[in-house]
């Protein structure tokens, strides 16, 4: 196996992992896309959840001497990768460039809600599958019913929000927390429409929201936004959040002592650096996504992940992510290169993946874990839509 480095433009770099053998390289491989963010508000996030889980799925496949052709011969994987700097615009000319330049015979799907919203016409253009791992919509049968190509494996702003609201609804019923809840928002794609998801939920689930605030992405200073939260005495704290706020808002609480019952804020809040910060003080703190930590194949795939790429996997979209690359892989083994064929597969078969059995209805995972939290050191699931091993919820106990 060789490994070659190559540079397409400023903004790009091309990762190619290939045979050394051979006259024609290019042939030799199975060229797969992979646009997502290294610089700008969400490279954190994606340098967590996106790009590793690349890594390692790269690395196996080619360990195992590449894809299985349906001649019985073996391609291995070559990842040419760019960074579109969270940035719509340029996801949408990398995807381009990677169709008609690159000549991508793949290319997984970008990171984030919005990114995959801003490419879905672009993968569909082209007649690319677009596996998405880390997009929440309630937009999913809109899109589905115009790009046959896209698919979603993470869920739906309701199944979230209503988790959230099912979650402290219970909590409150059993006497455990009050019903005054502070929402804050990021205002992108994702916060915008999970908060509008959230407030009828919450009042749904018998809860009282007395704070409601959005604010842009990247947002350097959370702490006018956690002072006025406090100020409306909640007893819950909720944030529709992407990692650089989910950080911030965190540390902004503890100083300003906002104690609350129920803590909760979404993307970054299941990242192993979120607990390695923060410590003892997340116990309890509840956050989006979840795993189930019982789970053989979770356990194999942490140890995996940990080996090849030295760093610990998220506990939410990190094996949504893997599992949407064993996808991809399944379908590429089962029909071949034929990008219409690979698609009409993944829309008929059940595959089996890290995060259990798969089967894409009506282009979209229904089973999904959707509230976790921060119990003895780990981050567990605590709510899904149907799938096994979640831990009951506690309260949330000072800093």
């Amino acid at each position: 196996m060789k490994r070659r480095i190559l540079l397409a433009g400023a903004a790009s770099t091309v990762l190619a992992v290939a045979l050394s053998a051979g006259t024609a390289w290019a042939q030799q491989t199975v060229k797969i896309g992979a646009v997502a963010p290294k610089t700008g508000p969400l490279a954190a996030g994606a340098a967590v959840t996106h790009w590793p889980n690349i890594q390692l799925w790269a690395h196996q496949v080619n360990e195992r001497g590449g894809l299985k052709m349906k001649d019985g011969s073996r391609r291995k994987v070559e990842i040419i990768e760019y960074d579109d700097r969270t940035n719509p615009g340029e996801t949408i000319k990398a995807v381009e460039r990677l169709a008609t330049q690159d000549n991508a015979d793949f290319i997984i799907a970008p990171y984030s809600t919005g990114l995959n919203v801003a490419a879905a016409p672009v993968y569909a253009k082209h007649g690319y599958p677009q596996i998405t791992a880390t997009s929440i919509t309630d937009k999913i049968p809109e899109l589905t019913k115009r790009y046959h190509s896209i698919f979603f494996a993470l869920g739906s702003t309701t199944g979230l929000a209503g988790s959230v609201a099912d979650v402290l609804g219970k909590m409150h019923r059993e006497g455990k927390i009050g019903k005054r809840i502070a929402m804050v928002n990021v205002a992108d794609a994702f916060g915008i429409e999970i908060a509008e998801s959230a407030r009828a939920a919450f009042k749904k689930a018998g809860m009282e929201l007395v704070f409601d605030r959005s604010y842009p992405l990247g947002t350097q200073d959370v702490s006018p936004i956690v002072k006025a939260a406090k100020a409306a005495n909640p007893d819950a704290f909720i944030a529709w959040s992407y990692p650089p706020d989910t950080f911030a808002l965190t540390e902004q609480a503890k100083i300003e002592g906002l104690n609350v019952k129920a803590f909760y804020t979404a993307v970054a809040t299941a990242f192993p650096a979120y607990g390695g910060k923060f410590g003892k003080s997340v116990e309890g703190h509840l956050g989006a996504g979840g795993v189930n930590l019982e789970s053989p194949d979770i356990k194999a795939y942490f140890d995996a992940h940990k080996k090849i790429t030295g760093k610990a996997p998220d506990f939410w979209a990190s094996a949504v992510t893997y599992a949407s690359l064993q996808v991809l892989e399944q379908s590429i083994e089962a029909v071949g290169l034929d990008r219409k064929a690979v698609i009409d597969h993944i829309n008929k078969s059940t595959f089996n993946t890290v995060m259990g059995p798969w089967k894409f209805v009506n282009q979209s995972i229904e089973k999904y874990w959707t509230v976790g939290q921060w119990q003895g050191g780990a981050f567990h699931g605590v709510a899904s839509t149907g799938l096994p091993g979640a831990k009951p919820a506690i309260v949330k106990a000072g800093w």
